[in-house]
Order: C-alpha cells, then sequence, then structure tokens
C-alpha cells in the first residue's frame, strides 16, 4: 500500500487505533480494527507500519514514530547514530550538495539535510522511494532532499560536490543476499568509478567487503555500535583521511543524537609483537578486528598476541580502552572437556560466558557438555597459543578498575 493513504485523515486514523489495539495478538488487532470499520488492507497496513515503527525506533530513535517502512528496508537502513556521524564529516568538508545513490528509506539523505546539505536522492525501487518521499515529508526536509524514482548509474552528477553510494546487496527478486560485488545494485564496476567523476565520494559497504575493493588512496572504516559491526565506509579523494579507521559508537537505543566516538586509526596489516599468555587478555572490538588494526590496538594498550593468527591481546596491565573488552587471566590450560568440566565443578562455577577465536568448538554444545552447577561464574576463552588450543579461565574487568 502506498504511503499517501496512510497519510489522509482515514490513513492517520488507522495508524493511531493500531498503535492503541497492537498488543501482540495482530489477528485480534485486526480484528478490532475492521468491527471499527477500517477496509481489510488499510488496517493490515496500518498494523504493519506500527509494529516496524516499535522496531525502528532502535535506529531512528523519536523519528520512527512519523517514518514509513519495509522490513527489508529497515534492515538495510543506516542507524541513525552513523548516518548523523557521516554527515557531520560530510559537512565539515564543505560538502554543500549530496547526491544519495540508493538512498533507500532515506536515513543518510536525512542526517546530511539535518546538517544543511541539499541532497539529490535516487532510489531505483517505486515503493520504497514513495516511502522515502514520506518520511522526508513527515520530518519537514522536503525543502533540502528531492527524491528521484531511477537508476543509479543515469543519475546527472554534474551540479553536485559531493557523493554517497550505498549499493543494495539484496537479490531483488528472492530478496537474498548478494556476496559478488558484480551482483550489487548498482554494480560494482560503476561504484568504484564514483570517486573519478566525483572525488569526494563515499561508498557504504557491508562489514565483510574485501579489502582488496578497497580503492587506491581511499580511507577504509569499519564502524561499530553497541559492539556491533555494522558497516565499512570507504572515503575517497580529499574526503580520506587515514589509510584505516576502526570507529566504535556507544549503543544507545532511541536516540538520534550524535554520540561520542571513539576512533583507532593507523596502516593495516602490521604485525603485532608476539608473546606469550599474560595476566590479562582484551577481545577486540569487532571494527578493530575488521579494519586489520589489532596490531594498532595492541600498541596502545602495550599487548602482545600469543598467536600470530589470533586477534586476542594479552597485557601484563589493564588500562584504559574503547575499543575492547578486559579480562583478567586466572588460569590457563589446554583444552580437555574432561579437565574443564571437573575446573567448573571444583570452582563451583554454574554460569559461563564463552568467548572465542580459533576455535572450532560449538559453544550450545561445550555448554551443555559441562554440566554446570553452582553459585559462581566465569568466563571462559577458547583459543590458540602457539597453535594448540587452549582455554583460558577469565574474570571480566569492569571499566571503572581500568587504570
Amino acid at each position: 500500500m502506498e504511503p499517501d493513504l496512510l497519510r489522509t485523515p482515514e490513513g492517520e486514523a488507522a495508524l493511531t487505533a493500531a498503535a492503541a489495539a497492537d498488543g501482540g495478538d495482530l489477528l485480534a488487532a485486526a480484528a478490532g480494527l475492521r468491527r471499527a470499520g477500517f477496509p481489510p488492507d488499510l488496517a493490515s497496513a496500518a498494523l504493519t507500519q506500527v509494529e516496524l515503527r516499535r522496531k525502528a525506533v532502535l535506529k531512528f530513535g523519536a523519528d520512527a514514530e512519523v517514518m514509513f517502512f519495509t522490513r527489508a528496508g529497515l534492515e538495510q537502513a543506516t542507524r541513525a547514530t552513523v548516518a548523523a556521524r557521516r554527515a557531520a564529516r560530510l559537512h565539515d568538508a564543505g560538502v554543500r550538495v549530496l547526491a544519495d545513490l540508493g538512498c533507500g528509506l532515506g536515513a543518510d539523505a536525512i542526517a546530511a539535510a539535518r546538517k544543511g546539505i541539499r541532497v539529490h536522492a535516487v532510489e531505483a525501487d517505486p515503493h520504497t522511494a514513495a516511502l522515502t518521499r514520506a518520511n522526508v515529508a513527515a520530518l519537514k526536509l522536503d525543502h533540502l532532499i528531492t527524491v528521484t524514482t531511477g537508476d543509479a548509474t543515469e543519475a546527472d552528477l554534474s551540479d553536485v560536490d559531493a557523493v554517497f553510494c550505498d549499493p543494495a546487496r539484496r537479490a531483488s527478486k528472492t530478496g537474498r543476499r548478494v556476496f559478488d560485488p558484480a551482483s550489487f545494485s548498482p554494480p560494482w564496476d560503476f561504484v568504484a568509478g564514483l570517486a573519478t567523476r566525483v572525488p569526494r565520494t563515499v561508498l557504504k559497504l557491508a562489514p565483510g567487503i574485501d579489502h582488496a575493493l578497497i580503492p587506491a588512496g581511499a580511507e577504509a572504516e569499519w564502524v561499530s555500535v553497541g559492539g556491533d559491526v555494522v558497516e565499512a565506509a570507504f572515503w575517497c579523494g580529499p574526503l580520506a583521511g587515514v589509510p584505516r579507521r576502526a570507529t566504535v559508537l556507544p549503543g544507545t537505543p532511541g536516540t538520534t543524537a550524535l554520540p561520542g566516538t571513539t576512533a583507532l586509526t593507523g596502516d593495516a596489516d602490521v604485525p603485532a609483537r608476539v608473546g606469550g599468555v599474560r595476566r590479562y587478555v582484551y577481545d577486540p572490538d569487532g571494527a578493530v578486528v575488521r579494519a586489520h588494526l589489532v596490531a594498532a590496538f595492541a600498541d596502545r594498550v602495550g599487548g602482545v598476541l600469543a598467536d600470530p593468527e589470533i586477534a586476542y591481546v594479552y597485557a601484563d596491565a589493564p588500562a584504559p580502552t574503547g575499543f575492547g573488552r578486559c579480562l583478567e587471566v586466572l588460569d590457563t590450560m589446554p583444552f580437555s572437556l574432561k579437565r574443564l568440566r571437573a575446573e567448573m565443578r571444583r570452582r563451583a562455577v554454574g554460569r559461563v560466558e564463552i568467548l572465542k577465536r580459533g576455535s572450532a568448538l560449538d559453544v550450545q554444545q561445550l555448554r551443555k557438555d559441562l554440566r554446570l552447577s553452582g553459585p559462581e561464574g566465569l568466563s571462559l576463552v577458547l583459543t590458540r597459543v602457539a597453535g594448540a588450543p587452549v582455554t583460558l579461565l577469565c574474570r571480566p574487568v569492569p571499566p571503572g578498575n581500568l587504570s
């Protein structure tokens, strides 16, 4: 159903009624809306939007209350905190007119407009484009954002001073994820060539993007929010600052305010120092690992790797850092289920957190096999040291105890 129908007085009444009726039983809520005189298709559309709006609060905060969504569009949309930070960086770089190619539901266009940037947004899917126009109007940004339904490869870039492109990474017919960049929409050849047409270009990509695809001279950034790596971004031309950046944002549901930012920068693939297991072990944030900045992180906390292929960092003393968790190592043992089970029994451990890198063990199965019983809690780190499987028995170091 087109969003224009939900924006009519009857549609707004249906949304209000759906918000009041939705208590988890969608069938009962739909029946209630129909009894209230709403047509079945309008009742269904209103209930769907109410459900999606409630889920969207985690990404869009209060804006979600007036926006329109599809399930796939919401899943792929940029989080408001990430979009706001990107928009601020574009604004500070002097960008005033931006082409948003593959704008989706408009998260990045909205953030850019709120920084005073004029946005020419292009979306191939007509239904998604209609939703984006409704979102732009609902947020009163239609004087700064124009939304065009069309092919991004045919967009006129002659009057923009920067480009943002978020190529679709799902098959249009099946909705399944695609991993071959040639199957992106628009395809990778076009996306990678944008910086030759408009030097100030930013590309938003999946966190698992191949490092070999990073354009020459570009800054490659990986962003995590609340511990989840949400995207990679390639900053091209004059927008590039450093070779690699890992940006860690706090996970603050329900807010669109620009949060505090922690950024680790450096050169990628620099080897870290290798040594033995020490008193403390750090589990670096996923953005650090994805950006290949584990060596830079190790240098920052004065640590080493116990295995050159495993991204756990070991140090003699804890240090404050926003780039990973710190745990105190209580004991280290070669992995043996029998011995580990006996140790858990001896320590009266009934609750475990299990972390792993470099281990093929199934965490859920191990949890069952340990037959835990007792009042104590413990963190288990399954990893390798010098190629051999080991288990670290640990307890988390509270952030307030880092010094």
